[in-house]
C-alpha cells in the first residue's frame, strides 16, 4: 500500500475533509482501518484531491458515514522512539539522526485515512506526508528490536 504523499503537514487537507464530509451530510466515526480486515485501496495518482471522488463515491453507494484518523506527531512519541533506537542492542547513528531531525515536525499532521464499509469490504483512502513514511520505517525498526530477546544469563546449576 503507498499512500499519496503530500506536504509536510496534512492539518489543512484534514480541515477540509472534515467541511466536506459533513456537508454531504455524512458523520465521521473515529476509527483505523488496520490491515487486518479485507480492504480496497484508493489510487489517488496524481490527484492529492481524489479524497474528495473518494468521499462521494462512499456517499453514492449509500455509506451514511465515514471512518476517518489522522496522526499528529507528539513529542513524548518521538522521544520514546529516539530513545527506543538509543538503547538498541546494535545502535545505528544514523536512525537516531534521522529520527531527531523529526523534531521539525512536531504537532503536524502526517496521516490521514478516511474509510467507508460496503458488502463486506472496507474501501480506504490514505495520505501521508515523506516524514511520516520515515517516522513509520523508524518505528517499525524500533519495533523489530523490542521483538528480539537475548538471553544473556548463565544457566544456574
Amino acid at each position: 500500500m503507498s499512500p499519496l504523499n503530500l506536504t509536510e503537514n496534512l492539518s489543512s487537507v484534514k480541515e477540509d475533509m472534515i467541511a466536506f464530509v459533513e456537508g454531504h451530510g455524512m458523520k465521521r466515526f473515529p476509527g483505523y482501518v488496520s490491515d487486518e480486515i479485507a480492504t480496497i485501496n484508493w489510487e489517488s495518482g496524481d490527484n492529492a484531491d481524489s479524497w474528495k471522488d473518494f468521499v462521494e463515491l462512499a456517499k453514492a453507494a449509500g455509506a451514511s458515514f465515514l471512518t476517518m484518523n489522522d496522526m499528529v506527531l507528539e513529542k513524548e512519541e518521538l522521544e520514546f522512539l529516539i530513545d527506543r533506537l538509543r538503547n538498541a542492542n546494535t545502535p545505528n547513528d544514523e536512525d537516531i539522526e534521522e529520527a531527531r531531525l523529526l523534531r521539525t515536525y512536531i504537532g503536524k499532521t502526517g496521516f490521514v485515512q478516511l474509510g467507508w464499509a460496503h458488502q463486506g469490504l472496507m474501501f480506504v483512502y490514505e495520505a501521508s506526508t515523506e516524514w511520516y513514511e520515515r517516522y513509520q520505517r523508524l518505528l517499525d525498526l524500533a519495533e523489530d528490536f523490542g521483538s528480539i530477546v537475548i538471553d544473556d544469563s548463565e544457566d544456574e546449576d
